[in-house]
Formats: structure tokens, C-alpha cells, sequence
């Protein structure tokens, strides 16, 4: 299986069904094939090892991703909020890279071809590819991790972990032909390739947001009647805080809405429910590794948790579900046994999707197929995880592993904090002493001493805050996680 199969089904079975852009003048199916062919043919023309992608979200990143399986090359999409530095050590690792970008400064030099001259190469049927690769085992897609805690590296994914995942979560052509998504995570994260094949294959038609902001999203949805969307936990407090404003529900178009990347507060997440109350929520957990989502927490079981008085389903509304048909997930304790339900460990994954591969490090993936998430959490007794933290989050202070998530969650539930993360920073006496970093509501008058006496009022003295220390907004990702090493550096050896 080749990606440029799930392309090649979608213009065969609905080849005149607008897929990609405005249902006036997006492309077809038909459309988007023959310009994927077509990149295909170019991209083969300059016979690149791998197809590096320095742009937004647009048509233009669908095209190049489908014409470099079409011309057998590995597709790499990148940041391009990167500084040129950190650009050209990333294109140094790649072999023979051609860098689509409209900023081919930042490329020192390397062969570039600005998108908008892609764009016109490939808006006319030319030679095709040839006869490119289309083993199944052949590397698709690269893409670097979020390297919160850690330097980036590159996973691999295969042709086959992605087509496993479509097949395996998608029904073919099930859409309707007037459902429409909007994309808004951006075009290097694993959710955005995954928007991409999986709506397309549904045949549901896909519009780009390039830079997001809460007011343009709601422009976009209610303008193109979108009817699905996914996005970030950060993306979802700024709707909701736009609704609020605005004393407005969201639109009603809505159908499914999609979160995940990183944990969210209960308190946020019940106010969305409200917002939105003829919308399907959907929980969806899973890493660039697995080739996406690996488990999910539907529409029902957020709206029977939301309105439970039994304290066991109510909890289920911070899970993130249960694994999807094809995939695997276990707890395991130190000694690599499984935990019993309730009982924390690190989260395994097992499945035809899960690649667990590194161009740095090489597959990581065991004999029996197992990957190490390096994740912790717990599976309940009906088979519903919680994911806690990264392994690499766990703070140790004299000898005692503490959870973050725990702590943040206290946090957060005070009225006048907003935002919250927990690290460990070194220290002389207790190996780590804890650090919270918090953003407070607006308008909101908090001291350090009053929050720390509010956490240990509600937690052991060695899971309260050692210092505490308050931001305008936190440090994080595109995609809302946490950049956990700017925090350690912000207070690192003030112990």
C-alpha cells in the first residue's frame, strides 16, 4: 500500500467532489491527482532523496506531499517559525534535499523552489514520475519532534504505518458532500498529514487556516459552513474565550470537534461543552510515532461523562478513551509487567499504524511489536486511559517520583489562575525541587504565598510548589505543548 493509492481511489470514486479550498473554486479530486502527478514529474526532474516542505497551511502543502509519493521521494514538512540556523542543521541531516519555501534565504543556499513557482510548474498536466518505488516499506513522511525536553529528532513513517491508520479508522467515501474541515494545526505535525489523508479519503472536502487566530477560525467555520474541525488545547481556550466575549455559542454547522496534542483542563473543557452544545466532542490521542491517533474518547462518552453523577463516568471526561479496532495499548510497571487497572505506569502501543522509528536512533519498537511512549498514565477497569505526563516530566525530589499533571491540576483549579505547568529544576539538597509556573485570569491579584497554602491545603507538602513563578502566557509549542526546557532555564540555579 502507497499513499498515492488512498489519492488514486478518491479520484476514481468521486472524481468531480471539490476536496481541497472554497466549494467554488477549490480543487477536485480529479484536480488534486493530476497536479500531485504533476509535482511528481517535476519533483523527479530535480532528483531530490527528500522533499523538504518550508510553507503554511495551503492547497500547495497537499500537492507536494502526494507528489513526492507519486515520485517516490520522502516528504518532509518543517517549521517555518525555525530560525535559518536551526533550518540548515535540520537540512544538513537530510539527503539531498529540494526545499519547497517561499523563503529560500533561509536554506543557505541548498536547491529551493519558492511554492509559488511550484504552484505554476504543476498547474498543467506535464510528464508524469515515471515508475517510482511503491514498496510499502518505503519511508513516506518525516517529521520532527516537538523536542520539548529534549533536542528534536526525526521519526519515520512508513507508507504502510499511515495507509494502516486510514484503513484501519476511515471508512471510504463516507462523508457527505457538503461536510467541509478546517485545518488549523500546522502543516508539520502529524495531525495535519492526518487531516489530510483521512478527510480526503472520506471525501470530505478540507479548508486551510494559516495562521490561527480565534477570531478568524470562527469567520472561517460559519463562511464555509464547516461541519468538522480539530484542533490544539490553546486553540480551544482562545474560541472559547472569543465566544464569551462575544456572548455568543459556536456555530451551528459544527458537527465534530477534535482536540488533542496536549492535556486540557477539565474547567476549559466544560465550558466548550456549553459553548457548543449541538457539537460532538471527540478526545484523540496519539504521537507522530504512531502515525496518529491510537485511541479516542467519542461524542457519547463526553456528554454521559459531562452529565454523570457517578464519580467513575464522570472521570472519564479526562481520558482519552479507548484504543482504536487495530491497536494495542497496555500499562507497565518498572519490571515491564502490566499494571492493574488504576494503577500508574508507562504506556505501551502495539499495532499496525505504530512505526517507532527514528532516523537518528533506529526503530524502537521490541519483538513483539510493542513501542514504549514514553508516556505515563493509567487504564481504568473498562479499559479507558488517563495519560499523566512524559516520562522524562517525572519530577524526583528526595527519592519520591512525582507527577506534574498532578500538581497542575490543583493549579488550574483555583479561580484565578488560567494556565499552569509544573517542572523539576535542579537542587542541591533534594536532587529537584519543584517549580510552577502560572498565568493568572485577568484582573486577578494572586500572591505566590496564597496559591502554595491553596495547593498544600490539597496536596502532601512534597507535591507543593518549592517556588512559584507568574507568566503572561506560557512558553509552548505550535501545536500546545509545553516547552518545558525554557522553563527549567527560566529559574535553574536560583536554587
Amino acid at each position: 500500500m502507497n499513499l498515492t493509492l488512498l489519492l488514486d481511489m478518491v479520484a476514481e470514486g468521486m472524481p468531480d467532489r471539490v476536496l481541497v479550498g472554497a466549494i467554488k473554486t477549490g480543487l477536485t479530486a480529479t484536480g488534486l491527482r493530476e497536479r500531485a502527478i504533476s509535482a511528481g514529474g517535476l519533483i523527479t526532474g530535480y532528483d531530490p532523496d527528500t522533499v523538504v516542505y518550508l510553507g503554511g497551511n495551503s492547497p500547495a502543502f497537499a500537492v507536494a506531499l502526494f507528489g513526492a509519493a507519486y515520485a517516490g521521494r520522502k516528504f518532509l514538512p518543517v517549521s517555518y517559525r525555525l530560525g535559518g540556523e536551526q533550518l540548515r542543521q535540520i537540512l544538513a541531516r537530510q539527503d539531498n534535499p529540494l526545499v519547497i519555501t517561499d523563503t529560500p534565504e533561509l536554506t543557505g543556499g541548498g536547491r529551493a523552489i519558492t511554492i509559488r513557482e511550484f504552484v505554476r510548474g504543476v498547474s498543467e498536466p506535464t510528464s508524469e514520475p515515471g515508475t517510482p518505488d511503491f514498496d510499502p516499506d518505503a519511508v513516506a513522511v518525516l517529521l520532527m519532534t516537538s523536542g520539548t525536553t529534549a533536542a528534536p529528532k526525526s521519526a519515520v513513517l512508513r507508507h504502510r504505518h499511515l495507509t494502516s491508520y486510514i484503513f484501519g479508522s476511515v471508512e471510504f467515501a463516507a462523508a457527505h458532500e457538503k461536510e467541509a474541515t478546517i485545518v488549523s494545526v500546522p502543516p508539520y505535525h502529524i495531525a495535519a498529514v492526518a487531516s489530510l489523508l483521512s478527510n480526503l479519503y472520506a471525501g470530505r472536502r478540507i479548508c486551510y487556516l494559516d495562521q490561527f487566530t480565534a477570531a478568524g477560525w470562527l469567520t472561517l467555520v460559519r463562511e464555509q459552513q464547516i461541519t468538522h474541525a480539530m484542533v490544539v488545547p490553546t486553540m480551544l481556550v482562545r474560541i472559547v474565550d472569543e465566544l464569551t466575549s462575544r456572548g455568543e455559542y459556536g456555530p451551528p454547522s459544527l458537527r465534530s470537534l477534535s482536540y488533542g496534542g496536549a492535556a486540557i483542563s477539565e474547567r476549559v473543557l466544560a465550558r466548550a461543552l456549553a459553548l457548543f452544545p449541538v457539537t460532538g466532542f471527540v478526545n484523540a490521542y496519539g504521537l507522530t510515532e504512531t502515525a496518529s491517533s491510537i485511541a479516542v474518547l467519542g461524542p457519547e462518552e463526553h456528554r454521559q461523562a459531562q452529565c454523570s453523577d457517578n464519580p467513575r463516568l464522570r472521570a472519564r471526561l479526562l481520558s482519552v478513551g479507548r484504543p482504536l479496532p487495530d491497536v494495542e495499548i497496555e500499562v507497565r510497571g518498572p519490571d515491564g509487567s502490566p499494571c492493574p487497572p488504576g494503577e500508574a505506569g508507562e504506556i505501551v502501543v502495539r499495532g499496525p499504524q505504530v512505526a517507532g522509528e527514528y532516523v537518528e536512533t533506529g526503530s524502537q519498537v521490541d519483538e513483539q511489536g510493542w513501542f514504549p511512549t514514553r508516556d505515563h498514565g493509567y487504564l481504568d477497569q473498562d479499559g479507558y486511559l488517563f495519560v499523566r505526563d512524559r516520562a522524562d516530566d517525572t519530577i524526583i525530589r528526595g527519592g519520591e517520583n512525582i507527577a506534574p499533571s498532578e500538581i497542575e491540576t490543583v493549579l488550574t483549579r483555583h479561580p484565578d489562575v488560567t494556565d499552569a505547568a509544573v517542572t523539576g529544576v535542579p537542587d542541591e539538597e533534594w536532587g529537584q525541587r519543584i517549580a510552577a509556573f502560572v498565568v493568572l485570569a485577568p484582573g486577578a491579584s494572586l500572591d505566590a504565598a496564597t496559591l502554595r497554602a491553596w495547593t498544600l491545603a490539597r496536596l502532601r507538602r512534597s507535591k507543593t510548589p518549592d517556588e512559584i513563578v507568574f507568566l503572561g502566557e506560557l512558553p509552548r509549542t505550535p501545536t500546545g505543548k509545553v516547552l518545558r526546557r525554557e522553563l527549567v532555564s527560566m529559574v535553574a540555579g536560583h536554587g
